[in-house]
């Protein structure tokens, strides 16, 4: 998924099958150490699958988890869930096919929520997924869930009037983006989409035209709830979700507060990742985060059991990280967001000119310029550290600050002219002028350009649009490289407008077939292989410069443990949350 560039939201439309978006649309949230590397794969034991998780060291029953937000959660409709705080947040509520077991420490594997296992790949092609739903698994009301209420979840989901999730399976199951042209869910609410069916209670069935090996990973996203028939209200299921996990909401009031209690007919013997430790959870809208930071500081009331989710505002980091007190309430680690300095390779095709330019850039100068390692942690790879194969490497080694001698000779006596568009506000015009510096002394001529920040994605996936370099920013939907490497470097996902390719406008025939071939691949082999091609594509492409990885550091109450950094979203998760007695 795209990400704000720096402060300006934005939004991008992506390809499909490629294991990124086709028409999706994530919203990002306000969240602005070593980097956190991912080591997990997809559970192959059905074991790991099974609950209960494994207790939380220290955890009690009892009390209220309160999270402070500044902006209210877009959606709670479980197939309209897009956005970091909805996605965090629906773990209480809103189970799904898979789920990750997340240590808060980097260490992520892909498990069976409601299913059994991650998946079956029936005829090992990729095209025919199987799973088997567990027993035990209910919703709020006691009623049993079965592949009936899952298959119907996800066939609501080809309803363009419930509009803002994700549409992998839609497309995947359609063969196509306009996947409501291939299954109208107003006019056949009784009956399934193509290549969907629940043959049996217990048996949920995929048959796409063509291989989806990431299946595993895209039923891990809400979009694969179940909703009863019975209880779907169409745009008003926004309002009141119908729980099937260890929470159900309990009073909605409008905008400005959600209350989560528990459901007494979740059984922790079939999750293997979600606890019911509090009694409640409060979701609490409307303090900036200069005022969600004074209140946790302050630490009185709900408060001392409270987090906030926008992060420490800029003023007060000094204040936070000076006093250990404090700074033992926080954390504080880099998220899957990365950002890089996308180089136009339609019009930069020189080779040596797009090396120099990796050589040029004082990434240490980067992040200090964005406020330091509490909001930026530098980089020097395609994939961010929190994907699973993630390969350490520097294909261009030239320190935290640049190598402007190398560029130079790279450069050969030349002095390329180069234009740098940036989106028009005040942090990216900041960012834009350091990196201007740093070109200029390496031997370019940089010319910057603003553009209007509302138009920033769209004016850049342009093919024809007029700037040599731009700040680029994604976001994967889960920790894989095929939710980022043939998204963004695929050259047939190039197109005149909304271009997919990640604006870098790389097509090279022989990575595109690179990426076919490791899209092939068993899913749990993918990941070493992804970060083999990341290495390869800088060193034989260098399509762009990688900058830097966002950073979330925020405080919590003094009550509050179990809450960490969750390694997917790079947002607060409190699914291990307790109240401390």
């Amino acid at each position: 998924m795209p990400r704000k560039p720096l402060t300006a939201l934005v939004l991008l439309t992506l390809v499909a099958g490629l294991g990124a978006c086709s028409n999706n649309k994530r919203t990002d949230d306000d969240a602005k150490t070593e980097n956190r590397q991912a080591s997990g794969s997809i559970a192959t034991d059905p074991k790991d699958s099974k609950g209960p998780a494994a207790e939380i060291p220290g955890a009690a029953k009892g009390g209220t988890v309160t999270v402070l937000r500044q902006s209210k959660v877009s959606h709670l409709d479980p197939q309209r869930v897009y956005s970091f705080v909805g996605l965090t947040a629906s773990q209480l509520y809103a189970r799904r096919l898979t789920t990750y077991k997340d240590d808060g420490k980097g260490k992520v594997v892909l498990v069976g929520d409601l299913a059994e296992t991650p998946g079956t790949d029936v005829n090992k092609d990729c095209k025919t997924w199987e799973f088997k739903i567990k027993d035990g698994v209910k919703f709020e009301d006691g009623s049993a869930i079965t592949s009936a209420e899952i298959a119907y979840g996800i066939a609501r989901s080809f309803d363009l009037a419930l509009t803002g999730g994700p549409t992998y399976i839609q497309e995947w199951l359609a063969d196509s983006a306009q996947f409501d042209t291939k299954f109208n869910f107003a006019a056949n609410k009784t009956s399934l989409p193509p290549g969907l069916s629940a043959p049996d209670p217990k048996t949920l069935k995929f048959t796409f035209n063509k291989p989806h090996c990431d299946l595993p990973f895209a039923a891990s996203l809400p979009s694969t709830a179940p909703v009863p028939a019975a209880k779907d209200t169409g745009t008003d299921y926004d309002k009141s979700p119908f729980s099937s996990g260890p929470y159900k909401l309990t009073k909605n009031e409008a905008g400005t507060r959600l209350t989560f209690e528990r459901n007494t007919f979740w059984d922790p013997a079939t999750d293997a990742m979600r606890h019911q430790y509090p009694d409640a959870y409060v979701y609490e809208f409307g303090a900036n985060p200069v005022t969600q930071t004074n209140r946790i500081i302050a630490d009185s009331g709900a408060d001392a059991s409270a987090v906030s989710f926008n992060g420490v505002d800029s003023s007060l980091v000094s204040k936070v990280v000076s006093d250990p007190a404090l700074k033992a309430r926080t954390l504080q680690e880099p998220t899957p967001s990365e950002y890089t300095l996308t180089i136009n390779n339609n019009k930069v095709t020189d080779l040596k000119i797009r090396q120099a330019l990796n050589y040029a850039i004082d990434r240490d100068g980067v992040v200090k310029t964005l406020g330091g390692d509490t909001v930026a942690r530098a980089v020097t790879t395609l994939m961010p550290p929190a994907t699973i194969g993630w390969k350490d490497y520097e294909a261009y080694p030239a320190g935290k600050s640049g190598n402007p001698d190398k560029a130079k000779e790279l450069l050969g006596g030349k002095t390329p002219e180069l234009v740098l568009g940036f989106a028009d506000d005040a942090e990216n015009q900041e960012l834009s002028t350091h990196l201007k510096g740093n070109l200029e002394k390496a031997g370019f001529k940089i010319t910057l350009k603003p553009i209007a920040a509302d138009t920033f994605l769209d004016e850049t996936k342009k093919k024809d649009n007029p700037w040599d370099l731009y700040i680029g920013s994604w976001g994967a939907d889960w920790p894989s490289g095929a939710s980022i490497l043939p998204v963004l470097y695929d050259g047939r996902a190039i197109k005149d407008g909304g271009s997919n390719n990640g604006a870098s406008y790389l097509n090279a025939s022989a990575l595109n077939a690179e990426f076919d071939r490791v899209l092939a691949l068993p899913v749990g082999e993918q990941g070493p292989e992804w970060g083999k091609l990341d290495e390869k594509i800088m060193k034989e492409y260098a399509p762009v410069v990688p900058l830097y990885v966002d950073v979330m550091f925020t405080i919590h109450g003094s009550k509050v443990g179990g809450i960490f950094i969750d390694s997917i979203w790079g947002s607060v998760a409190v699914t291990n949350a307790y109240v401390k007695q």
